[in-house]
Order: structure tokens, then sequence, then C-alpha cells
């Protein structure tokens, strides 16, 4: 699970790798967050919005690499609905062929980030084996491909626990010998709210950090560390039980001012800053694990449909000649 390693807020804060949630968050204390722009479209159930990070101001307020931040939301993907899936994988493309921004002819590496074994982080391997992977083809049989096709390779590192190699040394280790043009890293993310969880996709052109959304902070894959363009694209599966701890007590609270005027516990905890309320949660919750994340019951069937709904937009735009029905053969 991903985050950008600049989280200034996580120490107070509902934790999320999500930057339209913290610049939601920023906006509670300012209308206008500097070195922060954000445009949002509506499509049919599906709403996208961009994010924009411009400069160092806006890093700090949102605690995000500068860069471009784009998430789709659309709840009904927690719904088995082929059509909505596929208008979703075809906005994705559009999305994504936005931030892309490489030539035809570029290589272009997959890196599917995660633990297969574990349902909630298997986004990133269950995506990378369902991809149109032609690197060997334009090797060895380079007459099977026309035009509108890219060099494309896949990779599922694994992760340290398992490998007890870091991620950042096997994905570079294969980007020196692949020497690609751009890096894709396919990961799941932690959202702060429990409406994003399984309804959500985000991409980003700021690089990624394995394992910090959980907690485990690993080196960064972003150009610095790899030496090329790399774009992220992350799904929230996951919520931090203190962020629904916490939303539960401001919820609780906002009851009792109105039933019980006066009441003690809203005179007691109106007098805790947001900070103090969040580090209260968190000292409650540590016997239980400081870490502890939460995800919905149906993530098993969910997890196998968000990464065909990923596989196929990136199909379709890392292979121009592709189309939508080609794309939803490769992927099942």
């Amino acid at each position: 699970m991903e985050d950008d390693g600049w989280g200034a807020m996580d120490s107070y804060s509902p934790r999320t790798d999500l930057a339209i949630e913290a610049h939601e968050m920023a906006r509670r204390k300012v209308q206008t967050v500097p070195g922060v722009v954000e445009e949002t479209e509506e499509f049919d159930g599906i709403r996208v919005s961009r994010v924009h990070v411009q400069n160092r101001q806006g890093e700090q307020a949102l605690g995000k690499r500068v860069g471009h931040y784009v998430t789709i939301e659309v709840p009904g993907l927690r719904r088995r609905d082929p059509d909505l899936q596929q208008r979703v994988a075809e906005q994705f493309a559009k999305e994504f062929e936005r931030l892309l921004r490489v030539p035809e002819n570029a290589t272009v590496l997959v890196v599917g980030l995660g633990n297969q074994q574990v349902t909630p982080d298997a986004l990133g391997p269950k995506v990378a084996q369902r991809l149109f992977v032609t690197r060997h083809l334009f090797q060895y049989f380079p007459e099977l491909l026309g035009e509108g096709y890219r060099t494309v390779a896949a990779v599922s590192p694994g992760v340290l626990g398992v490998t007890g190699v870091e991620t950042s040394e096997v994905v570079k280790g294969i980007v020196e010998h692949v020497k690609p043009d751009l890096v894709v890293a396919i990961d799941a993310l932690a959202s702060r709210s429990l409406n994003r969880v399984n309804a959500t996709i985000q991409i980003s052109d700021s690089g990624i950090q394995p394992g910090a959304g959980v907690g485990n902070k690993r080196r960064a894959l972003d150009e610095e560390t790899l030496g090329c363009k790399v774009l992220a694209v992350g799904v929230p599966t996951v919520v931090d039980a203190a962020t629904i701890a916490n939303d539960a007590m401001e919820l609780i609270l906002e009851k009792l001012r109105v039933s019980v005027p006066n009441n003690g516990a809203s005179q007691i905890f109106d007098h805790f800053t947001p900070q103090e309320k969040w580090q209260l949660i968190k000292e409650v919750l540590e016997p239980l694990g400081n870490n502890l994340m939460v995800t919905p019951k149906e993530i098993d069937e969910f997890i196998d449909d968000v990464a065909e709904v990923v596989a196929q937009g990136l199909n379709l735009a890392l292979h121009p000649s592709m189309t939508m029905e080609e794309a939803s053969q490769l992927t099942h």
C-alpha cells in the first residue's frame, strides 16, 4: 500500500493516500489552499476530480508532492455492473493518456505492487496478470504487431516480508536492464472515508512509496530513484481503524449537541483540538495494534472486478490501436 512519503498531517489526521481527501482536509482550515488547484467533471455516474499541486506551498498544505492527481469516483463500482465497468475503463484510459506523455515507440514497465496472498493488497499483481505484454513479441515476433502498440513489460516484485528484498531494489534492477521510458506502478491505497473505499481510482505522476499507506515506509519509486518518468495508479481498499473511530466519535458528539444541549461530553470534547482528539483515539486503540486497517467483507469479489477495470484501461491507453472489445477479451 502506498503513500507518497510527505504525510505532513499524518501525526494527527486520518491517514489517506488520496490527494482529493488531503485537499478536502486542508480546505477545512482555509477556503483556498495556496499552490493547489482542483477541477471536477461529471460523466453519468462517474465523477472525475483533478488536483494539481503546483509548488512547495501546495506540498506542505496537502502532504503530497508537486504533480497531478486524478481521482475517478464511481460508487457503482461496488456492484458488479459490466456496462458501468466498461465505461469506467474507457474514462480511466482517457485520464491516463493525459498524463502518459510518452511516444508510441516508448518502452513501458508496469509494476504490480503488493502481496497477492493478502486480498486487499493484491490489486497490483492481479492487474499485472491481465495486461497485454508485448516486449517479447517485439523482440522475437515483430511481424505479429502492427502500428499502435507499445513495448510493454510487467512484473510483480512481491513484498519485503515475503521476498526479503526491498521492492525498490527489485524494480531498480529491472529498470537498469529493461531501460523503460516509463514505469507504471499499481498499488492498493488507504482512504480516510469508507465512501471512497472500493469506489475510487487515483492516477498521479508524482511517484509512489510502497508500504507507507499502512505504516511500512519504503524507498520511493519516482523519477529521482529510477531515472525515468513514473505514473502511479491506486485504488483505496482499506481504512485506518482510527479514522472510523474518529468519525464515529464526531457523529456521536454532534448527535448529543442536538438532542442533549449543554451535555457533559460535548463540553469536555469541544475544548479538544482535532489533533488532540486524534491523538486520544490512537492511544485508546494502541493495545489493538497502532496500524490496524479495515476492509469491507466484499473485498474478494471487488479486487477481481477492479483489477479487470484497471487492466482494461491500461491496455487501451498503452496500445492506441486496441479496441475495447480486444481489451475485454485479454483481461478475462
